[in-house]
C-alpha cells in the first residue's frame, strides 16, 4: 500500500524548490537526523540558510564515546541549537544478535528480551522529548542521490519527499563539491571522526576499532564494556589486545 502511494509522490526540479515547497506546506520547523557527517552538516546549513527552525537529533551508536560527545557539543555551539541524543537501533540489534559477546553473557542478554527498535521507534522518542513543537513536522536527513547507486535509485523511484512517512532529503541533488563549498563557506569544521575514519563513526568493525583504540583508549575500553570480544577484530589482523 505504501509503495503504490509513494510512487505518486511529487517530483521537484531541484532541492531549492523542494525546500521552498516543504516550508510553505509544513512550516519552518523541521527535525534533522544529524550523524555528524559532512552531508548532515550540509543539510543543516542549507535548511538554516532557508530560514528553517531546525530540531536536530543524533542516534548514538555506542553510549559513552567521548570523541562523539565532544563533536556534538562543538556543533551545538556552532549552530546554537541543542542536539537531542537517542540510542541508535544498531546498538540494540548488536546486543540482541550477541555480537562480540562471550558465552557467559549470552544468557544474561537474552533474559532481558531487548526490543528490536527501528529508526521510526527512536524518532518517536525524539518527538516525545521535544513535545508539541515536533508534532507532525518532517524529518530531514542529508541523503544525496549522488552518494551511491542505491540512493540514486531510491530518489528516482520515490522522490526526495516521502510525505506518508514525513521524510525529506533537502539536499538530494547536491554533489560533493556543493557539500564542501557549503561547509568551507560556513567556517564549520568536520569532526575528528574524519581524521580517524574518513567518515562519521558508523560501526564496530576494524575500520573504526583500530583508530579508536590507538587515539582514544578510554573510549575503546567502553566499547569492550558493551562488546567484550571486539578485540577479536584486532586479533584477526595480527594486533595484540588492548589488555594484553
Amino acid at each position: 500500500m505504501i509503495k503504490s502511494q509513494e510512487s505518486t509522490l511529487r517530483k521537484f526540479r531541484n532541492s531549492l524548490e523542494l525546500r521552498r515547497f516543504i516550508k510553505e506546506k509544513y512550516g519552518a520547523k523541521i527535525l534533522l537526523a544529524f550523524s555528524g557527517g559532512k552531508d548532515a552538516i550540509a543539510a543543516w546549513l542549507a535548511l538554516r540558510d532557508d530560514g528553517f527552525e531546525i530540531l536536530p537529533y543524533h542516534m548514538t551508536l555506542v553510549p559513552g564515546m567521548s570523541f562523539v560527545e565532544e563533536s556534538l557539543s562543538r556543533y551545538e555551539a556552532f549552530f546554537g541549537a541543542k542536539i537531542v541524543r537517542v540510542t541508535h537501533p544498531s546498538f540494540f540489534r548488536w546486543l540482541c544478535n550477541l555480537v562480540f559477546q562471550p558465552p557467559e553473557r549470552c544468557a544474561v542478554i537474552e533474559s532481558y528480551r531487548l526490543p528490536s527498535l527501528t529508526y521510526e521507534d527512536q524518532i518517536a522518542v525524539v518527538r516525545q522529548r521535544l513535545g508539541e513543537k515536533a508534532s507532525g513536522v518532517l524529518v530531514a536527513s542529508g541523503v544525496r542521490a549522488a552518494d551511491s547507486p542505491y540512493r540514486r535509485h531510491a530518489c528516482d523511484k520515490y522522490g526526495a519527499l516521502r510525505e506518508l512517512r514525513l521524510q525529506v532529503w533537502p539536499i538530494y541533488d547536491w554533489g560533493i563539491s556543493e557539500v564542501e563549498k557549503a561547509i568551507v563557506g560556513s567556517g564549520c569544521r568536520l569532526s575528528i571522526e574524519y581524521e580517524l575514519f574518513g567518515r562519521s563513526f558508523d560501526g564496530i568493525d576494524y575500520r573504526f576499532l583500530e583508530p579508536i583504540k590507538r587515539v582514544f583508549p578510554e573510549d575503546y575500553k567502553r566499547i569492550l564494556d558493551w562488546f567484550p570480544l571486539a578485540d577479536l577484530e584486532l586479533f584477526r589482523r595480527g594486533e595484540r589486545s588492548a589488555h594484553a
